[in-house]
């Protein structure tokens, strides 16, 4: 077996050529079966199997810096580089990431798991070298999607002119940015790499810049001749107008080709970007052919790719069927998303409604400033966006959104735990950033019936920004509270008695003890909690009880605004109040209920518990919660530590 015996890419190096092929195959078998078993990427990462053996077997990580853009498609990469062993705990709780990470690794420069950083974050490593006379060549991987976001952009514009040793790897796996001409197209792309071409393009360069320039109205005119004569001449697209040279479009399965072009782009002094056409999904039928639902899934059957599925609705699912209802009746509401039709769960909806439905790409800033558009000429538009990502657009927010006071719902997927895919991923920031700004109605509801009364308010009852945060979560079972209308500003009480008659028999409180009112000498406590920690609320409370403790639950339906007076009568009607939020504890909500609740009664015993100061890696959600003292059972210690 080659695979096993490779420890790093000076290994790679030693393979033999025609033993390449057999290598590719073993990765592949290795990534499946790790997928199948712990969830994760899988066609991102069958895709680029042969051009990252390429890549470490021409260039010298980690003298060399190789960084992957969103770092999703780094399997591979982790298997040449000395993590084979260790490959089988990928995504899993004290394993290695499901993307790059800095301290797993000398390999891995950055911890990466949002998209378009690469070529920004290349440009800055390159700079820092180049000052401290520190020799090597930057390579940053990104596929065609991830030229959608703005950012790639900026940083490309700003590489023409600065980077020399930089090599931006285009992963074309979807659209073609230059077409494939044939003949024609391979001798351009051999060409650009020969000594004759570039002095015979600066020769071209330097006799067109001769051509004097005038602002009257002749001046578009030579403009537009100086162009004309480069095109005739040269190679040009995109890329070469922003100082790149540029190699391709190559077949990114071809290993020899790609080694071949490799050697001969380290010796240019120019930065270069190498466009690379991959097929996601490759080597595993059930991905080739739909490598969407294939980008990112939970354990498998790799005979025939049937994933497992739950009974269960999720909060995803949910939202799915509500605004194709929504949409039905109003049709002035309309869905955006960002390359995440299926994770949102707005695929359904773009078939329904194909005239109302914008997938931006990885725009999330755009997307923002674009519904702000839509909702200034009249239409409703629902942004859905997981709550990691949307915080790349938080000024479009404040500016674009929250300023004019534009009615555009946010609904965002992923807030709180979010198991598997690590730090990068977790969504519990979005209470602090966003619950400030002006303008902003921002709701938290716990179960179906809360979510689909939730996003109907928002459509028909108000006119000002809001925001709708849930968890990557199974749906709780609906109890009686959950049935009331919709009051602005308040939440839903879930009395003990509405869930005490599920508990077990060998409590040492009976239901029937509780409905009866017997529980009068019992100290209370009320829980205070965002939607998405319900679940876990619940049992917390059930545990309470056995202690005899008399709990009950306040779901903060709305997180702002906030009904003060109301919760404040509540609260007096407890011993003491534990708040409890999937979010970090600094400027969350728990910590603002409880100095409003401390103004009005300094004597109520309280405890906040919310997500710490760190950033929360991989595991399950149970995992998470553990690591996180934010399990049901710590919750109800908090609880009993107030008595």
């Amino acid at each position: 077996m080659l695979l096993s015996g490779i420890k790093s890419p000076d290994d790679l190096k030693k393979i033999p050529e025609e033993k390449l092929p057999e290598l590719s195959d073993e990765i592949r078998k290795k990534i499946i079966e790790t997928v199948a078993k712990n969830g994760g990427h899988l066609a991102s990462n069958l895709g680029v199997v042969e051009l990252t053996i390429a890549i470490h077997r021409v260039f010298s990580s980690p003298k060399d810096a190789v960084i992957f853009d969103v770092s999703h498609q780094a399997y591979t990469h982790k298997l040449l580089t000395g993590r084979y062993n260790s490959f089988s705990s990928i995504r899993k709780h004290d394993g290695i990431s499901g993307f790059t990470r800095r301290m797993e690794s000398e390999h891995d420069f950055f911890d990466n798991g949002h998209s378009s950083t690469s070529i920004s974050q290349g440009l800055g490593l390159l700079t820092a070298w180049n000052y401290c006379k520190k020799d090597g060549k930057v390579i940053a991987v990104i596929g065609d999607g991830a030229l959608t976001g703005g950012l790639a952009f900026e940083a490309m514009n700003h590489a023409g002119q600065l980077a020399k040793n930089l090599i931006v790897v285009l992963n074309d796996n979807q659209m073609s940015i230059s077409p494939n001409t044939g003949s024609v197209s391979r001798y351009l792309s051999s060409l650009t790499m020969t000594g004759f071409y570039q002095k015979f393009r600066n020769f071209v360069d330097r006799l067109v810049d001769k051509i004097p320039y005038s602002e009257h109205h002749l001046g578009k005119m030579i403009f537009r001749l100086k162009r004309g004569i480069k095109g005739v001449f040269l190679n040009t697209n995109l890329f070469t107008d922003f100082g790149f040279e540029y190699v391709g479009p190559l077949d990114g399965h071809n290993i020899k080709l790609l080694e071949d072009t490799f050697n001969r782009v380290k010796s240019l002094s120019k930065p270069v970007v190498v466009h690379v056409l991959t097929k996601k999904g490759k080597g595993y039928s059930p991905a080739e052919n739909d490598p969407s639902t294939f980008h990112g899934v939970g354990p498998f059957q790799i005979s025939n790719g049937v994933m497992e599925k739950f009974d269960t609705l999720s909060f995803t699912e949910n939202f799915s069927q509500t605004i194709i209802d929504a949409a039905s009746k109003n049709e002035k509401v309309a869905a955006i998303t960002a390359a995440m039709s299926k994770g949102t769960g707005l695929d359904a909806f773009s078939r329904r409604f194909q005239n109302r439905f914008f997938d931006v790409g990885i725009a999330e800033e755009h997307a923002v400033t674009f519904a702000a558009g839509l909702s200034a000429g009249g239409m409703i538009p629902v942004v859905a966006i997981y709550s990691t990502f949307i915080q790349r657009a938080v000024d479009q927010i404040i500016h674009d959104v929250a300023l004019p006071d534009f009615h555009v719902v946010f609904c965002f997927d992923r807030a709180g735990v979010v198991p598997g895919d690590g730090s990068t991923h977790q969504g519990l920031f979005d209470i602090s950033i966003l619950r400030p700004i002006p303008n902003i109605i921002m709701l938290s509801p716990c179960s179906a019936s809360a979510k689909k009364n939730s996003l109907e308010f928002a459509l028909e009852k108000t006119n000002h920004p809001v925001i709708i945060r849930y968890p990557k979560l199974s749906c709780p079972s609906e109890l009686k509270a959950f049935e009331g209308e919709i009051e602005e500003g308040r939440g839903l009480l879930v009395k003990c008695e509405d869930f005490a008659p599920a508990l077990s028999t060998d409590f040492e409180i009976e239901p029937f003890e509780i409905a009866s009112g017997k529980c009068d000498d019992f100290k209370k406590v009320l829980f205070v909690t965002t939607g998405g920690m319900f679940a876990e609320v619940l049992q917390a409370a059930r545990l309470v009880l056995q202690s005899h403790v008399y709990a009950d639950i306040y779901s903060l339906r709305f997180l702002k605004p906030l009904d003060e007076e109301y919760f404040t009568s509540l609260a007096q009607n407890y011993d003491g109040v534990v708040f409890v939020e999937d979010g970090v504890q600094i400027g969350g909500i728990g910590e603002y209920l409880e100095d409003l609740l401390h103004k009005k009664n300094q004597d109520i015993k309280t405890f906040v518990k919310a997500f710490p100061d760190r950033f929360l890696h991989h595991g399950n959600r149970e995992q998470i919660c553990e690591d996180a003292r934010m399990s049901p059972k710590h919750l109800s210690a908090a609880a009993l530590s107030l008595f």
